[in-house]
C-alpha cells in the first residue's frame, strides 16, 4: 500500500514539473518575442527629444505629377519652377503663348539659374524672359482697357461713383438729397428709441446732437433710462449707452442705428439705410446700395435679375 501511494506521489510531482517547465518555456519565450519587437521601458529611458536625439526623417510623399513633367511647386500654392530651365528649345511665340503658371515657372527657373551662374547667356535669357512678362503685362492692360471701355454700360462705375471734383459734388448732392427725402417720409410710422444712463456724459452731448436731429425732421425721439427700464433694455440687447433704435410703428420690426456719440450726418446715413432694410428695399448684400445706384455696376444683386451673358451676346 505504501508502495502504491509512492508511485502515485511521483507521478503527481513529475506532472508538476512537467507543467511549470512549459510554463516558463512558453513565458520566455513570449519575453524574448515582445523584447524583440519592443523594448522594455528601462531599456529605452535614456532615448527621445529630451536625450538630443532627433525623430526620424518623414519620408517625402509621392507626387502626383507625371514623371516627364519639367514643373514642380515650391513653397506655397501655385508657385512652380521648372528643373534646369534652358531657352534653347523655345521661340519667343512658344514663350508668349506659354500658360502662365508654366510662364512663371520658367522665369523663376531662368531668374535662378542667372543669379547661380551669371554668365552672359544666362543673363540674356533672364532678361528676355522679363521683357516678354512685361510685354505680356502692358498686353493684358490695354485689352481690359478697350473691353471697359466698349462695355462701358456694364463696367464703368463713374456714372453712378464719380471721381472727378464735380462729379464727386453732384454724387454728394445726390446721396444727400435722397437721405434727407427717405427720413422725412418715414417720420410718421418710425420712431428712434433714445437709450441711456445716469451720469453719462456722452448720451448729453449726444442729446445736443439729436436736439438738431429733431428741429431738421420733425421726428419723435423716446429717451430711455436703462437703469429704471431693464426690461426694455434687454428686450433690445442693450448694454452701453448712448444707443439709438429704430423702431417701426405696427410691427414688431427694429433695427440698432448707432452706438456711442455720432454726428448728424452719420445717423443721417445709417438711419436711411436702417429704413430701408426694414422696408424690405435692400438686404445684407444690398445694404449700402443707394436708390439712385439699383441696376448699376454697384448694384450687386442686378446681375443676376438681368441673366446676360455678355461674353456671348457679342
Amino acid at each position: 500500500m505504501v508502495a502504491g501511494f509512492n508511485n502515485w506521489l511521483c507521478r503527481r510531482i513529475g506532472c508538476w514539473l512537467l507543467a511549470v517547465t512549459m510554463t516558463t518555456m512558453t513565458t520566455k519565450a513570449l519575453a524574448e518575442e515582445i523584447s524583440s519587437s519592443e523594448p522594455a521601458f528601462y531599456e529605452t529611458t535614456k532615448e527621445g527629444w529630451f536625450w538630443y536625439q532627433e525623430p526620424p526623417p518623414e519620408m517625402p510623399e509621392e507626387s502626383d505629377r507625371p514623371e516627364n513633367s519639367t514643373i514642380t511647386r515650391e513653397a506655397g500654392p501655385k508657385v512652380f519652377e521648372t528643373k534646369n530651365p534652358s531657352m534653347d528649345k523655345y521661340t519667343i511665340n512658344d514663350i508668349w503663348n506659354l500658360h502662365p503658371d508654366e510662364f512663371q515657372g520658367l522665369l523663376n527657373g531662368v531668374q535662378k539659374k542667372a543669379v547661380q551662374t551669371p554668365t552672359e547667356k544666362n543673363i540674356l535669357e533672364y532678361l528676355t524672359m522679363q521683357d516678354v512678362a512685361r510685354r505680356k503685362a502692358l498686353a493684358y492692360a490695354n485689352a481690359t482697357k478697350f473691353v471697359t471701355q466698349k462695355y462701358s454700360d456694364k463696367f464703368n462705375i463713374n456714372q453712378v461713383y464719380p471721381t472727378t471734383a464735380p462729379g464727386v459734388s453732384a454724387r454728394v448732392q445726390t446721396q444727400q438729397k435722397e437721405i434727407s427725402s427717405t427720413i422725412l417720409a418715414a417720420r410718421e410710422d418710425h420712431a428712434l428709441l433714445f437709450f441711456v444712463g445716469q451720469g453719462c456724459g456722452f448720451c448729453d452731448k449726444q442729446a445736443a446732437i439729436l436736439a438738431y436731429f429733431v428741429e431738421k425732421y420733425g421726428w419723435q425721439i423716446k429717451p430711455i433710462d436703462i437703469g429704471q427700464h431693464t426690461t426694455l433694455a434687454a428686450r433690445f440687447n442693450i448694454t452701453t449707452t448712448p444707443t439709438l433704435v429704430l423702431i417701426k410703428n405696427g410691427t414688431e420690426k427694429s433695427m440698432p442705428v448707432s452706438v456711442g456719440v455720432v454726428a448728424q450726418s452719420e445717423l443721417e446715413r445709417k438711419l436711411y439705410q436702417a429704413i430701408r432694410y426694414l422696408g424690405g428695399e435692400t438686404n445684407i448684400e444690398t445694404f449700402q446700395t443707394y436708390d439712385y445706384q439699383k441696376g448699376s455696376a454697384l448694384d450687386p444683386d442686378a446681375i443676376l435679375e438681368t441673366e446676360e451673358q455678355p461674353w456671348r451676346e457679342r
